[in-house]
């Protein structure tokens, strides 16, 4: 008996924690036909005709934003402003109509894996390997893996293996780095290939993943390291750069910035789920940042039902109280959902203001790693905050927020830029000579992987009419 309470507590609070995640990783539409779907079904939870500042909960005219949590302490401060907004109508700041903001800037695109990554590599691929290729990638499981070996295809397509196997280790540089691999261990290596072109790679990690993953699993570090001839030490900064840097499973990566983990309905990309615009609409005053909460009303407890309950028999009382608590329940996780989402917008502006203000070469190197441990959090509670949502830039651009841990990014507009201001087409070798002299140092094979990526044509395809370059 005496254990009761304790059980209590503890299944209260893993219910407000897994509903939590799952209110966090919902879109705001999402999050409006979940709020709908309660209403309609909990007679204990009621939407209120007012409306009401999340933040400080004070009581808001018709339309507009809260006229206290969107202004800034200070007209002298740089700090950006965060806030959560609580309506349904489409507000840029400025008062600006959806209706004035050309249609390109919303149009998304909804990739499967094999579709993104045979458009990296298919302009730079013999056409004789394009129909084998697409076979390969249409034997991918949910993590990317290929569920068919090199023999198979071979056998099936009347080539060699060593060809079958060529092509395959060309499509596990593609992005998800390690897609096409037979299992963890070889998607793994291959991503410590990629970012050894980049970093410093821990020495004896390539030993560690290929034949100490299950002790490392368990953090039998002494052994590894006395087996190996190095220490404990190393063999723990092996740990955590595993932890920070791979994905053993690729397809469960944020790949590319055209994907979206769930199927999103194209009017999501109207309405974002978080909107940045500049104070007043003046370049010259500080962000804005304006979360979107997408219910017009107040949610609230009923509370005619809620004291009815003290009349009714003990059966009828105990649905009763269950109700109500499904409806408090819910109104606290979207609450914390809503800080969830402030704390990661406040800490992505600080590392990508830059590219926020001045486009995709001012992007910042930044994982999901990083910011989890700044915010204190597991990393899944960054993926679930930043996954299917969409940000709507100040240039009126609508991004998906994964791009803000795109790596890539800034390096592919400085190709993108380069192969723009190009006379005659630069070949991989020379654009990979261009980006040595700006600073960034990267593999040929990279500079083919980004420009295709970006779906420019290799150098002998692409068709120049200007005069060649002297």
């Amino acid at each position: 008996m005496l254990q009761l309470p304790y059980q209590q507590i503890t299944t209260t609070t893993s219910a407000h924690l897994a509903q939590t995640m799952t209110l966090l990783g919902l879109t705001a539409t999402e999050l409006r036909e979940r709020i709908e779907s309660e209403l309609g079904s909990n007679p204990a939870l009621e939407l209120i005709e007012e409306r009401r500042c999340p933040m400080c909960k004070r009581l808001l005219p018709p339309t507009g934003p809260c006229p206290i949590c969107s202004q800034p302490a200070s007209y002298d401060s740089d700090d950006p402003i965060i806030f959560i907004s609580p309506r349904e109508d489409f507000y840029t700041g400025s008062g600006a109509s959806t209706e004035q903001v050309p249609e390109e800037h919303y149009a998304s695109e909804s990739v499967d894996l094999a579709t993104y990554v045979l458009r990296q590599v298919a302009a730079d691929l013999p056409v004789e390997d394009r129909l084998i290729t697409a076979y390969i990638l249409n034997h991918l499981d949910e993590d990317g893996f290929l569920t068919t070996t090199a023999m198979e295809v071979a056998r099936y397509h009347h080539r060699l293996p060593s060809e079958v196997s060529e092509i395959i280790e060309r499509l596990k540089r593609c992005d998800p780095i390690g897609v096409c691999s037979a299992n963890p261990q070889e998607a793994m290596l291959a991503q410590i290939d990629a970012l050894a072109e980049t970093i410093k790679v821990p020495e004896h990690t390539r030993d560690v993943i290929r034949d100490f993953l299950p002790k490392l699993s368990h953090q039998n570090f002494s052994e590894i390291a006395k087996q190996l001839g190095t220490t404990s030490q190393q063999i723990r900064t092996i740990s955590s750069f595993i932890t920070e840097n791979l994905n053993p499973f690729p397809a469960r990566a944020h790949w590319g910035d055209v994907r979206n983990p769930s199927p999103v309905a194209p009017d999501v990309f109207h309405q974002p789920d978080v909107l940045i615009y500049y104070l007043n609409d003046n370049p010259k005053n500080p962000l804005v940042v304006e979360i979107i909460l997408p219910i017009r009303g107040t949610l609230r407890v009923n509370p005619l039902f809620k004291s009815s309950t003290k009349e009714m028999d003990e059966n009828k009382a105990d649905e009763w109280r269950s109700d109500i608590e499904k409806a408090s329940l819910l109104i606290k996780c979207i609450q914390q959902r809503s800080n969830a989402l402030r704390l990661l917008l406040e800490r992505l502006l600080i590392h990508q203001k830059d590219y926020i203000i001045s486009g995709d070469k001012a992007m910042k190197a930044l994982t999901r790693a990083q910011l989890a441990q700044e915010l204190d959090v597991h990393e899944s509670t960054i993926s679930r905050a930043v996954s299917a949502k969409t940000v709507q830039l100040p240039n009126k651009r609508i991004v998906p927020m994964s791009v803000f841990f795109d790596r890539s990014l800034a390096t592919r507009a400085e190709i993108k830029s380069i192969i723009d201001g190009e006379d005659t087409p630069y070949s991989d070798s020379e654009i990979q000579d261009i980006l040595a002299e700006r600073g960034i140092s990267i593999a040929r094979r990279t500079v083919a992987k980004y420009r295709s990526m970006e779906g420019i044509l290799p150098a002998h395809l692409r068709q120049k009419h200007s005069q060649p370059r002297s």
